[in-house]
């Protein structure tokens, strides 16, 4: 019973994905930590999210070994494990092969930040980890895949409490959170900034970047110490 709650955390948040069209058949996954257990819950390897079950939810430790759970978990697991151990703030990761985000994984580009959709999220271009080399793809490729997202973003100084998205060359995104709604949001903005990012390159292939004064109106407006965006508590 003590693994109960991130269980049913992380079978609710994986349920999202197909609601949100985010996942096609088992591509995909979310994890949910509890750090006072020193565990997460995560989906279990290849299984279709219309047979996912609370008791299906996979506990594993921070070297990716399993706890508690009848089935093989996610073949990602290894990725999530590095990014919560360097990452001690995050509660919640999701790994989706959404369309729009893989694509413009796939072309190894930063999602540029065209419009204010965008800026309410972030100040900047969503970043994309280079291809990993070959040395790590024939070593523990998982494990370095959870490497690669750090090094990008201290190469390009971001923060990761800062940008909560990032995309990894060739392969896909990820998003993360306080909580596994948080990061399931993000995946979900993440798609509509890089479906609508796809469609103005369409209409415009040299649009500009949004000017920095309207990056700074439209992010501070929801998250600076003057925002007035939503309701008061």
């Amino acid at each position: 019973m003590k693994y109960q709650a991130i269980r049913t955390s992380a079978w609710k948040a994986n349920l999202q994905l197909p609601k949100l069209n985010l996942v096609l058949f088992t591509f995909g996954n979310v994890s949910v930590i509890d750090r006072a257990l020193g565990v997460f819950a995560i989906k279990p390897s290849g299984v279709p999210y219309d047979e996912l079950t609370i008791e299906k939810m996979v506990i594993v430790d921070l070297d990716g070994n399993t706890v508690d759970g009848d089935l093989r978990p996610s073949s990602d697991t290894l990725t999530h494990a590095v990014l919560y151990k360097h990452w001690t703030s995050i509660g919640s990761i999701v790994h989706t092969h959404s369309l729009y985000a893989t694509a413009w994984a796939q072309t190894q580009r930063d999602i540029p930040i065209y419009g204010t959709t965008h800026a309410d999220h972030t100040t900047v271009d969503i970043p994309c980890a280079p291809p990993m080399n070959d040395t790590m793809i024939s070593g523990n490729y998982e494990y370095e895949t959870g490497i690669q997202i750090i090094n990008c973003m201290k190469e390009k100084g971001l923060s990761h409490e800062d940008v909560e998205m990032m995309l990894v060359g060739n392969h896909a995104p990820f998003t993360w959170g306080k909580t596994p709604e948080k990061a399931v949001y993000n995946s979900a903005v993440l798609e509509n900034i890089a479906h609508m990012a796809y469609l103005t390159e369409q209409i415009e292939p040299k649009s500009a970047r949004l000017k920095d004064a309207l990056i700074k109106k439209h992010f501070e407006r929801k998250h600076g110490p003057d925002s007035y965006y939503g309701q008061s508590s």
